[in-house]
């Protein structure tokens, strides 16, 4: 413990207590006091506050990672609610309290921590007087071998392991036992062993369970890690130096921390996986390197500093192609690889978080079948442990460099050596013994075992040695002797083993091939010596069992080891068909009722050898079989079931033997049977006590409210005004009622009184003990349908969720033993006779078994209470020593039961081995089936009997009427008693025929398929069977080959994958000539069609005078540069030749190629013998052999030998159709013979030769034929075979068959054949049959002509007769002359197939030798491939380089010559003697700055900058360096009295100059970085080319050591003796491995070789001489043409000089033609000044147009000038007519009237009107008179105003 000054290492929660809230009422004192061995305080901590791995934590490594102070203190408050008043529940500790502790102390290395009050104690009932030691653990039996790590090994004799809540260390020599308890009581996780063994880890379970490290071997607790995790944890690993603690917790939060465990602070921490985690290590060489892996998942850590700090990064593993798997078994490399394992047992290499190589055996085996779950470096080894048993060691190296040679990433290795330990062994782990000289190693074998084995393989390796054997998985069942300390137990294991638990030794075991599931002692009523014990197994068999001392047998010689105890199988019978679940012996012996999950229970009756009684059915499956005592006064049955139903049955009533043979099932149906229907009750009692509550705290509330008012009277009306006040408060709703929709399951229960029992239930039901009383028997009633309530119950203390599984009691009753469902021990102290339980408060409570999957199976106390034993699902069975005041003996020791007397001699019985065979019950009803089918049977042949008689009656009625002359005889239907019957019978009988078809149409369909893949496996694999000939007269025969269809090597040809590439003056010739020629040639047919589509346009539109005239410049133009292009192609065509003819020209090492070709021939072909065996053998390139190659070879031969064979097949059944036709023929001979000897007589006749006959191997395929009487006779076979079980019917059949059955006749083969010979000779045998019939009549003597006639006949017989045997005679003579000799023709091709079946081997052998080596050779061989091709492209770049290299240089003299053809041209215009020479050549010759031409867009222009400003920079400084020459003239402004044409032509030259310069320089960059592109590629090329020679050098190697490999094999070629030339002193040598073998043929060419050689070196030295004067000729003429060609060219330049007077250029002059630019400019304008008249045309005509527009407009705007005159005159005239009417009226009216005042208004308006139309016709008028006016739309007046006037 700590001391309280000390603070915890992972903050505030680790002053919580630990302790459970149980064990704070016990005498346990909670201080927390440390001990120190040197007295020695503990020293201040110098370090800060850790922060790190909060913010590692924090961090995001992954998807999710919570805070863990969030989750830990979230869970911890959901986890106390959910358990309640737990005793368990750890306390948290206030906030305050976590606020204060901030300072960390230094924790002194001699500081270790108070064991006693680490170990977490029993709890006991309060003020009760239960000891604390009233159990005491006394030994382990079981061992939880299923338990990830749960084998570690502390020195070479202690091993360590888990045992429930118990940590084990067991010494291995003396086999004694160490316990250390669990501190939480929740059990352990997991443990580890420092790497020095001087400390070791236990990290345990339960609400943030904490980590002890105890110091070895002083089991002291040395440090205590907390808070690493929620709820347990799930593996645990030091670092190499064992400075650093690595654990991962289980679900749900799977928390991966690295501790400082010696100063118990967490270093880093973070979130594993989101599943579950099976590992964690440390890299042995990086410390800062981690690795995980879990369910479907692994994943690498690493520890890396970040600015925030120092945090774990993890990498998941990825897959890829790879199924995911869970990984449990995985080993870290030194370079930081991880070799892990799979589910299906092949090796995966990570690299970098992604499978490099996945490792299997040879032939794509996996390394292990099944999953590796173990993976170890040792000693350089990498060792393996597999579920299938195994062990497996691997070369280190080899995995270590492995790699992918496929696309599958699959790569083959083999084990340097393997184990198997043993049959049915599952490995889980391994760890070393640390032995000196030897390599022993303890395995954990997840099938109940620990291994001791020996992994030295050598001569003295011993065998797998089992130390320790256990029950694998869940404890079923257990049972303890009656009369010693002896227990048995069994499980799902398939073993019921043996123990004696008071010395603590394991007895026997004994193996069956199914589980058990039910055990129990036969009681000492039964078997006084308790030497007998039965079992029941899940597949319904019940085994009684024999216990007995060997040591008590006659002991024979050579008998194995005797051992304490043996077991030996007594009985068996099965009275039920699904697994046993209780098994239970009546108070008085004489009945055993068994139980099971089918629903039923069986009884037994004891006394007459466990003969069947009966059994009953339940309403569910049973789980709990007890008879009542002696104190109930009838012997009954309680019969628990799993769904709440609970049964008692009456003792069975035992039949007499007479009428059991009656019965015909064993079910009993009149038995009354009591029935309790279990129906929830828990919610009502729950509300019951809520109600008792609320009226105890009603009371309270009342008496305090007494004493109040008895205050408020002595302090007067104050008092009670305040009372009133106060308000009641309202209660709360009671709980509801609640009834689960699925009932509970029952448990366990027991009898308390007659008619009344006890039951513990699970689910929501559990927490209570439930008293229950049968109601009365009521046949009538359906049990389905009635609920059932308890009377009583008892609560149990915190079995809310943790209900009891199984109870016990002690002798005198006044202790009831309970296992509980977390694998905890509760023990009841009760008073005697208390069945109602009243006394049931006090209980002791302990864990022992795991809480999470250790729940109590069984529990049992010894035969005199001193001893308990319990049996859990985690495989552990503990034994306790009760409490006694009596002390045990120290050396107690069970009794063995002696044999019983004659036990040698008896016979075992015969097991029940398939778990399909029948019940007791399914047996009888078969066995009443089958009598019930015999009867029926005897019944059928008495009919059938008497069917057979009346149909031999009908027969012989038919009979004596056929006798009858035909017109006395009966009809066929005269016999039938009526036609309707016949027609309904054969109507039936069709139905019937029909029906059967039908039923067995399933069976035929099967008998098909059957049929078919017999014939598809054996038959249709052959094209020819044996055929075997035989000779007529001699012993001769001949065979055909059974022949199979061709092999696979002969069908199909395999792709070879090391074909080398074609070489490269192929690939040259193929692909280096015209790629960008074709190019070429499709570019330039594109535009063609264009051009075509163009010119048809033209030819249908007129051509005008202009388009002449610029057609005809265009011609001369064209026709001017045709000219100078023909004079340059004719000069470019002229040197061309003389290019070809220089290249035709050989160099002096020219050799001619086909002289190459046929030297090299020669070399390879004309008798160069080496031996492949000389070590300077180099294999010729058309020599190299592969697998394909030697696949064809092989298929080419067996193609051979099988159309050999073929051929010799088809002229055997071409003889053997032969034989069948001279068989046939000899028939008819021997027929006619027969007619002819029968007119002869005796005495002359020839005996007639025999008839040869086909035997059956010379038809073979008649044996698939088969017909009518073939298959009767099947079935007359399979009658009899049935004859031996059924006689009678047998009988019956065979008389009903031959009854009223028809049988077709049938023919064999023979008698098939001679249907023609006999119907031939049918006439004559009538004409015989019919002749002395006739000849009987006549009696008279023949006459001399008769007598004349008849010895002609005799005569002519005669001849006849002697010609037909000797035409026998030589047919049979022929035929056996032909098979003679085609067996002389087989023999001889026997001879040459067995010759090739030896080349087959050999060429087999070569085939499977290349295909090892064909992968290493077609990675080799790639390599050359792709080295080639890589140097084959670097050497066409390089050709294309130098090809544009060549052509920018053409393009660069092109650019030079245009400047001096410039320089020349301007030279010229300007004449000679012209005083502005210099300055205008000046002019032309500056250098000036340019502006580069923008590019397309912005986005280039803004890209090029920087090459513009580079460019720019250099003009500057060519501008600069011009300058001093730019200040003495202005190019600008022409001169005086200079000619401007001249001074423009410079302006223009100088353009262009500069335009040509700028290409030159870009040609010349481009030329450089050409070079530098050249030269780098040579140097790559030189380069691939020396990795290439190596390549190949390595591919030779290769090649050459495969030869060798081939070399090895023997090859078989039989040799005569006179073909063996070497000879020793005469005689032929006993060894000729120096021979060598060499054919005649090839011996005599060599021979005839030397021969032509010499020939041939006398004509080459003749043609040798010949050339060489011919040689020294052609110098001289060499000579002589030169000396000539010299002469003529100062001719030339003579004549030059004198018509020009200088030496021209020829070619220049040839090709000097027009200034294009000049022309084109010409046509330019021509076709510019063309374009222009049109447009003017264009404009002038639409002039005329709106001329005549405009004058259109004017005479209409006339037209309407003059109708606004005639309106005008009009309005005039209407004036004067108003005027004089006014005046005329005037007088009439005195004033103005209204409606003149209206007209006045109107016409005023409408003269307003029309004056504005007169304003805007004028204004329009004179827009229109300008040139480009606008002319506006009229104005028309409004309408509304405008109304039809009334004159």
């Amino acid at each position: 413990m700590r001391e309280p000054d000390d603070q915890d290492p992972g903050g505030s929660k680790s002053d919580r207590l630990k302790s459970d809230g149980r064990q704070t009422h016990s005498s346990r004192s909670t201080s927390r006091s440390a001990m120190k061995e040197d007295n020695k305080s503990v020293e201040d901590a110098t370090e800060g506050p850790f922060t790190e791995w909060e913010e590692s934590y924090l961090g995001d490594d992954e998807s999710y990672v919570e805070p863990l102070e969030g989750s830990s203190s979230s869970f911890q408050d959901n986890y106390a609610e959910s358990m309640g008043e737990s005793r368990y529940m750890e306390t948290p500790v206030l906030a305050a309290e976590e606020a204060e502790e901030k300072v960390k102390k230094k924790i002194s290395e001699s500081f270790f921590y108070n064991d006693m009050e680490l170990v977490s104690i029993p709890f006991v009932t309060q003020d009760s007087n239960i000891p604390l030691d009233l159990l005491t653990l006394v030994h382990s039996f079981g061992y939880d071998c299923r338990r990830r790590a749960n084998l570690q090994l502390l020195d070479s004799s202690t091993m360590m392991y888990i045992a429930g809540n118990q940590l084990i260390l067991l010494d291995l020599k003396t086999k004694e036992q160490t316990y250390l308890r669990s501190s939480s009581g929740r059990g352990i996780g997991v443990i580890g062993v420092h790497p020095y063994k001087t400390h070791f880890t236990v990290a345990e379970k339960g609400v943030f369970p904490k980590i002890i490290i105890y110091e070895y071997p002083s089991l002291r607790p040395y440090r205590i890690l907390q808070d690493g995790t929620e709820l347990a944890y799930a593996y645990v690993d030091f670092n190499y130096n064992g400075t650093l603690l690595a654990s991962v917790g289980s679900s749900p939060d799977h928390t991966l921390t690295i501790w400082n465990w010696k100063e118990e602070q967490p270093l880093l921490r973070t979130k594993a996986f989101s599943q579950e985690v099976f590992k964690v290590t440390f890299n042995p060489e990086d410390d800062e390197q981690l690795t995980t892996s879990g369910s479907g998942h692994i994943k690498f850590w690493e520890m890396a500093l970040t600015f925030t700090g120092l945090k774990l990064q993890g990498s998941l593993g990825r897959f890829g192609k790879t199924a995911t798997t869970d990984i449990e078994g995985y080993m870290e490399l030194p370079d930081g690889k991880v070799l892990s394992g799979s589910e299906w047992g092949n090796m995966l290499l990570w690299e970098g978080g992604h499978i490099k190589v996945e490792l299997c055996r040879a032939a794509a085996k996996p390394c292990h079948q099944g999953p590796i779950n173990q993976i170890m470096l040792d000693e350089g080894e990498v060792i393996t442990v597999g579920s299938d048993g195994c062990v497996r060691i691997w070369d280190f190296e080899t995995i270590d460099t492995a790699d992918t040679v496929d696309e599958a990433g699959l790569l083959e290795i083999e084990p340097i050596n393997e184990l198997q330990v043993d049959k049915n062994v599952k490995l889980f782990s391994m760890i070393k013994m640390n032995e000196v000289g030897a390599n022993f190693w303890l395995a954990q074998d997840a099938n109940g075992a620990i291994w001791k084995l020996d992994l030295s393989f050598s001569n003295i390796t011993q065998d797998p040695e089992c130390l320790f054997s256990f029950h694998s998985g869940a404890i079923e069942a257990l049972a303890v002797s009656p009369l010693t300390y002896l227990m048995a137990t069994t499980g799902l294991d398939c073993s019921v083993r043996l123990y004696d638990f008071a010395s603590k030794t394991p007895l026997v075991q004994m193996k069956f091939k199914q589980g058990g599931t039910a055990l129990a002692w036969v009681p000492r009523l039964i078997n006084f010596n308790g030497a007998q014990f039965i079992v029941g197994f899940e597949d319904g068999v019940v085994r009684i069992l024999d216990l007995y001392d060997p040591k008590g047998l006659t002991v024979f010689v050579g008998r194995k080891r005797i051992l304490d105890a043996d077991i030996r199988l007594k009985q068996v019978f099965k009275p039920h068909t699904a697994a046993v679940t209780a098994l239970a012996y009546d108070r008085d012996g004489e009945v055993l009722a068994t139980g099971s999950k089918d629903q039923t229970v069986f009884f037994f009756e004891v006394e007459m050898d466990y003969k069947p009684i009966g059994y009953i059915t339940t309403p569910g499956p049973v789980c709990q079989l007890m008879w009542s005592g002696v104190s109930h006064p009838e012997n009954t049955l309680l019969i628990i079931c799993e769904n709440g139903y609970v049964l008692e049955a009456p003792f069975p009533t035992q039949k007499e033997e007479e009428e059991d043979h009656d019965v015909v099932s064993y079910e009993i149906k009149d038995m009354c049977i009591k029935c309790f229907h279990f129906s929830s009750v828990k919610s009502k009692i729950l509300r019951l006590i809520e109600i008792e509550k609320r009226k105890k705290r009603k009371e309270l509330k009342e008496k305090e409210k007494e004493e109040r008012r008895k205050l408020a009277k002595e302090m007067g009306e104050d008092g009670e005004k305040e009372i009133q006040e106060e308000e009641e408060e309202e209660e709360e709703p009671l709980p509801e009622i609640f009834i689960p929709l699925t009932p509970c399951h029952i448990l366990c229960g027991f009898y308390s009184e007659p008619g009344k029992f006890w039951v513990s239930l699970g689910g929501y039901d559990s927490g209570f003990l439930y008293h229950c009383e049968f109601p009365p028997y009521d046949k009538n009633i359906d049990i389905t349908e009635k609920k059932d309530e308890p009377f009583d119950f008892r609560l149990l203390e915190d079995t809310e969720d943790n209900p009891i599984t199984t109870i016990t009691f002690s002798i005198n009753k006044n202790m009831m033993f309970c296992g509980m469902q977390n694998g905890a021990i509760r023990v009841y102290v009760l008073n005697q006779n208390d069945p109602s339980l009243a006394s049931m408060e006090d209980y002791w409570h302990f864990n022992m078994h795991d809480n999470n999957y250790g729940c109590i199976k069984s529990i049992s106390t010894s035969f005199d209470d001193r001893f308990l034993v319990t049996a859990g699902a985690d495989s552990n069975i503990f034994v306790f020593s009760i409490f006694s005041e009596f002390e045990l003996k120290k050396d107690m020791k069970a009794k063995v039961p002696s044999p019983r007397f004659g036990i040698e001699t008896e016979p075992i019985p015969e097991d029940i081995e398939d778990p399909k065979a029948y019940s007791i019950e399914n047996a009888r009803k078969k066995r009443e089936h089958e009598k019930l089918i015999k009867e029926v049977e005897e019944i059928k042949a008495g009919k059938r009997e008497r069917i057979t008689a009346l149909r031999n009656e009908l027969q012989k009625l038919l009979q004596m009427n056929e006798a009858l002359p035909k017109h006395m005889q009966f009809k066929r239907t005269d016999f039938d008693l009526d036609s309707k019957i016949r027609a309904e019978i054969d109507r039936k009988t069709a139905h019937k025929i029909q029906r059967v078809e039908k039923e067995l149409a399933w069976e035929k369909e099967k008998h098909q398929l059957a049929l078919m893949k017999l014939k598809n496996r054996f038959r249709d694999s052959l094209e020819n069977d044996t055929v075997v000939v035989h000779a007529i007269q001699s012993d001769h025969k001949i065979s055909s080959y059974r022949l199979v269809k061709p092999s696979k090597y002969s069908k199909s040809k395999r792709p070879s994958q090391s074909e080398r590439r074609p070489s490269k003056l192929e690939r040259f010739e193929k692909d280096g000539i015209g790629k960008k020629d074709s190019q070429r040639d499709t570019g330039g047919s594109i535009s063609v069609p264009e051009e075509s589509i163009i010119e048809k346009g033209k030819k249908f539109r007129p051509k005008t005078l202009s388009e002449i005239m610029v057609e005809n410049q265009i011609e001369k133009t064209r026709k001017l540069i045709l000219k100078a292009e023909r004079a340059q192609l004719k000069i470019q065509q002229r040197k061309k030749e003389w290019e070809e003819l220089y290249k035709s020209k050989p160099a002096d090492d020219y050799e001619d190629p086909k002289d190459v070709q046929a030297i090299k021939e020669a070399q390879l072909y004309m008798g160069d013998f080496n031996l492949k065996t000389a070590p300077d053998y180099k294999i010729p390139e058309h020599m190299r052999i592969n697998a394909a190659k030697k696949e064809e070879e092989l298929g080419y031969l067996d193609s051979m030998a099988h159309s050999k064979k073929m051929h010799m097949n088809k002229c055997i059944i071409s003889l053997r159709d032969l034989k069948v036709a001279v068989v046939e023929e000899i028939q008819c001979l021997v027929q006619e013979l027969k007619d002819i000897q029968s007119t002869l007589h005796e005495s002359k006749r020839i005996p007639i030769p025999q008839i040869p006959q086909i035997r059956p191997e010379e038809v073979p395929e008649k044996r698939f034929q088969y017909d009518e009487e073939t298959l009767l006779a099947f079935k007359q076979q399979q009658m009899k075979k049935l004859s031996d079980n059924a006689p009678q019917v047998e009988q019956a059949a065979s008389g009903g068959s031959a009854g009223g059955f028809l049988k077709l006749s049938s023919g064999k083969y023979g008698d098939l054949k001679m249907r023609d010979s006999l119907s031939k000779s049918s006439k004559a045998s009538a004409f015989n049959f019919d002749v002395p019939k006739f000849t009987e009549f006549e009696k008279a003597d023949p006459t001399e002509v008769e007598l004349e006639i008849m010895k002609r006949d005799e005569i002519k017989h005669l001849y006849m007769q002697q010609y037909l045997i000797n035409r026998i005679k030589e047919l049979i003579v022929t035929f056996d002359a032909e098979l003679r000799l085609l067996r002389h023709q087989k023999l001889k091709l026997d001879t040459q197939m067995k010759l090739s079946d030896l080349h087959h081997v050999t060429l087999f052998q070569e085939m499977l030798l290349l295909k090892n080596f064909e992968k290493q050779e077609n990675i080799l061989q790639e390599r050359v491939n792709s080295l080639d091709k890589e140097e084959q492209d670097m050497q066409w770049k390089i050709n294309e380089t130098l090809k544009e290299m060549e052509e920018k240089k053409n393009e660069v003299a092109k650019l030079q010559d245009q400047e001096k053809a410039l320089y020349a041209g301007f030279q010229t215009a300007l004449g000679e003697n012209n005083k502005f020479a210099n300055f205008l050549m000046k002019v032309l010759k500056k250098r000036i700055k340019r502006v580069k031409k923008k590019a397309e867009g912005d986005a280039d222009e803004d890209e090029e900058s920087d090459e513009s400003s580079e460019e720019e920079s250099s003009l500057e400084s060519d501008e600069d360096e011009s300058g001093s020459e730019d200040d003495v003239f202005d190019d600008s402004i022409c001169p005086t009295n200079c000619d401007v044409g001249l001074f423009e032509l410079a302006l223009q030259l100088r353009e262009k100059r500069l335009d040509i310069e700028e290409a030159l320089v870009e040609e010349k960059k481009v030329i450089d970085n050409l070079k530098k592109e050249y030269d780098a590629l040579s140097k790559k090329v030189k380069t691939v080319a020396t990795n290439l020679n190596a390549a190949e050098e390595a591919l030779e190697a290769y090649q050459h050591e495969k030869q060798q490999r081939l070399n090895e094999l023997l090859v078989v070629i039989p040799l005569k003796l006179h073909q063996i030339e070497h000879v020793v002193f005469g005689e032929i040598p006993s060894d000729l491995s120096g021979t060598l073998v060499f054919s005649n043929h090839s011996l005599g060419r060599l021979q005839e070789r030397i021969v032509q050689l010499q020939e041939e070196n006398s004509k080459q030295q003749k043609l040798n001489k010949e050339y060489r004067e011919r040689r020294k000729q052609l110098i001289r003429e060499k000579r002589e043409m030169a000396k000539t060609i010299q002469k003529m060219e100062e001719t030339v330049s003579q004549l030059m000089i004198s018509k020009f007077g200088r030496v021209i250029n020829l070619e220049a002059l040839q090709t000097l033609s027009v200034n294009t630019t000049l022309e084109e400019l010409k046509i330019k304008k021509l076709r510019k000044e063309l374009s222009n008249a049109r447009e003017m045309k264009m404009w002038e005509e639409k002039i005329a147009q709106v001329r005549w527009e405009l004058m259109m407009k004017t005479k209409e705007h006339t037209k309407k000038l003059h109708q606004m005159n005639d309106l005008c005159i009009e309005k005039k005239q209407l004036d004067s007519q108003l005027n004089m009417l006014q005046n005329q009226q005037g007088n009439a009216f005195q004033g103005p009237r209204k409606a003149d005042t209206v007209a006045r208004e109107k016409v005023t308006e409408l003269i307003q009107v029309q004056a504005q139309r007169i304003l805007a016709l004028k204004e329009e008028i004179a827009l229109l008179r300008k040139k480009g006016g606008l002319i506006l739309p009229p104005i028309r007046p409004p309408q509304e105003n405008m109304k039809p006037r009334s004159l």
